[in-house]
Order: structure tokens, then sequence, then C-alpha cells
């Protein structure tokens, strides 16, 4: 496949920016981040989120980067983020490299990292992995088939189909496009430190998947291994709803010569009813948790024992945790937490 569009045209060259990255000490200390995005306020779901990828890596004595995935323009704000640095510091969970102190690996808002993205995305494309789609949402829809278990659609491959000639044509008649990296028809597995043995046919149960949206903004997957993989983060842990990400993730590591992370997905913390957290949750939300009266330790108690850390709720600081956290006794199964739970006596 070609990929038109690239070589040359952006001043920086990934194999360059990655000759003069600096790198890790080779010790055994694993590398880890916190990755919020700042399009609201945190909530309970983003502290057990950033409370289990902060964990196992202190227990470590590990590095933890604070990075800041702010790609979006339109919903990414600098209040969201003020806020987030302080609550973080207000629960006991710290860092080590972050935007303001700075870091070797920088600059750590994605907002900074642009001219990388698009280094990486003209390494694809040089490569011929990539393709111009130019299909409008109406026709997304009618050009992908819904996976049989879940309902999630799957792109068909339209546009991969074009000619050479067609796509130069409608690239230079200036077309509206995204780019979309093809995929292999292969078994992709990782092994979960919590999950255990993982697999995934991306091009059954994903297919070709963005790089950038249509307005020229750098998806998630394609931001999210640049960084980790140019940061030397060897230690990825997230939220299971990102567990379908990791193989075409993988894929991207070894497509732009990086090495592969151990991932690490926890379950998801969900409210009454099993109802999937939000920005929008205002009564989990943490400042009204505080102006509730709730304490750091509280809510960190709370939260430990629904990891199974300790046995029972009793208020515990972020740092008493760190040596009793084990994989072996985290849940497997999604966590609700009932609004009973969060009235204070």
């Amino acid at each position: 496949m070609i990929g038109e569009g690239g070589g040359g045209v952006n001043a920086l060259d990934l194999g360059t920016i990655m000759k003069n990255t600096p790198k890790r000490n080779g010790d055994d200390k694993p590398v880890g981040r916190f990755a919020p995005s700042p399009t609201g306020y945190i909530h309970l779901g983003n502290v057990w989120a950033a409370l289990l990828a902060w964990l196992p890596i202190r227990q470590k004595s590990g590095t933890m980067i604070l990075r800041i995935e702010d790609l979006d323009p339109d919903r990414s704000k600098p209040e969201y983020v003020e806020r987030l640095v302080r609550d973080m510091k207000w629960l006991g969970l710290d860092w080590d490299e972050d935007p303001w102190t700075g870091g070797a690996f920088g600059p750590y808002s994605q907002s900074d990292r642009r001219e990388i993205y698009e280094a990486a995305l003209d390494a694809l494309k040089d490569r011929g992995k990539v393709y111009p789609c130019f299909c409008t949402r109406k026709e997304l829809r009618e050009a992908s088939a819904p996976h049989e278990e879940d309902g999630v659609f799957i792109y068909n491959g339209k546009c991969r189909r074009l000619s050479g000639d067609v796509r130069r044509e409608r690239l230079e008649a200036g077309d509206r496009h995204a780019w979309r990296l093809e995929v292999p028809d292969r078994e992709y597995g990782f092994h979960d430190l919590n999950y255990g043995a993982y697999m995934q046919n991306m091009a059954r149960d994903c297919g070709d998947f963005l790089l950038t949206r249509t307005d020229g903004v750098h998806a998630y997957q394609l931001a999210v291994v640049v960084d980790d993989g140019l940061m030397g983060v060897d230690m990825v842990v997230r939220g299971s709803d990102l567990m379908d990400s990791t193989p075409r993730q993988i894929y991207l590591h070894e497509l732009l010569g990086f090495d592969i992370p151990s991932f690490g997905h926890v379950p998801l913390l969900k409210g009454e009813n099993a109802a999937r957290l939000s920005k929008r949750h205002k009564s989990l939300d943490l400042e009204t948790l505080r102006n509730a009266g709730w304490t750091a330790e509280e809510i960190l108690g709370l939260l430990a024992a629904k990891a199974g850390l300790i046995e029972r709720f009793e208020p515990v600081k972020a740092r008493e945790l760190i040596d009793v956290f084990s994989w072996t006794n985290l849940p497997k199964t999604d966590i609700s937490i009932l609004d009973s739970e969060l009235i204070k006596p």
C-alpha cells in the first residue's frame, strides 16, 4: 500500500527524535504514568485508576510521570489541569516528572508534542502502512460492520481499496480526510498483569483504525504509543475498558521501533446500578466529596477496600498501601460504589 503525503513535509524526523532522546537507566525499576485528559473535574473512577497505577511503580521505587493528554482543543481546559494537580497532591499521589518541573523526556503535555506525532505519522506513511480515509460519518456507518458480540462497528477498509491515483487526486483537491493504519490479519496477544492472557485478531475485531481525525488532531492510539515509547514507559496500568486497545498499541510499538511495555488493566469503578462513571457524575466528583467532609485518607481507604488491599474500610494514607499492593488481590470484575456508601455518618 502507498501512503501518500508523507516524507519530508514535517520538520522533525522520528529517527532523529529517537536518536536524540536519552535512555532510561537500565535497572529493574519500572517507569509508569498517570495520563489524564483535562476535560472535566476528576471523580472517584479517575482516583481509582491513578492509585492503582501509582502503587506498583512506587512499590518497586520506580519513576512516575504525570502526562497531560490534552490533544482535544475543544474540550481540554487549563482549569481542569489545575484542579487535577491540586487533587492528586491532596490525596498524596506524587510523581517525578510533569509539564512544570520538567524532565529529560518532555514535553509532558500532548498539546506540545504535535510535531512529534506528525513525525511518527510520516514514518508510517513512508513505510506504506497508512492511507487517507475520505469517508463521512454517514459513509462510515454504512461501510462498517458490527462486531457480533458487542455491536462495535468495524471499519471494512473501503478507502484502503482506492487506487493510488484516486487518492492523490482527492488529496490534491483538498478533500477532507483522516489517516488510518492498515492492520494485519493475525492474532496479537499479551499477558496482562491482572487478567492474564489476552488475544485479538485486529482485522476481525477492530479493523483499520484512525491515526488522525479529519480535523488533523492526532488520535489517541498514535499519541499514547509515541509518548510511552519516547518517555521510556515500561509499565502501563489503566482501566479494563482499554484492554482491547492494547494489541493495536503493541502493533504500533513494533512498527515505530519502540520497546513494548508490560500492561496491567484494572476493573472499572462504577456507580449506582453499575452505571459507568463520567465527569458529569457530581456525586462522585472529588470536590463534592471533599465538601461533604470526606478526607483524603477516607477516600483512599474506601478505594483500597474495594481493591482488596485492606480487609475493611478504614482511613489510610497512600504510602501505607504501597507494601500491601498485590496484583493477586485485585478483583477481576468491575466494582460498584453505592450512593449509600458515600453518605457521611
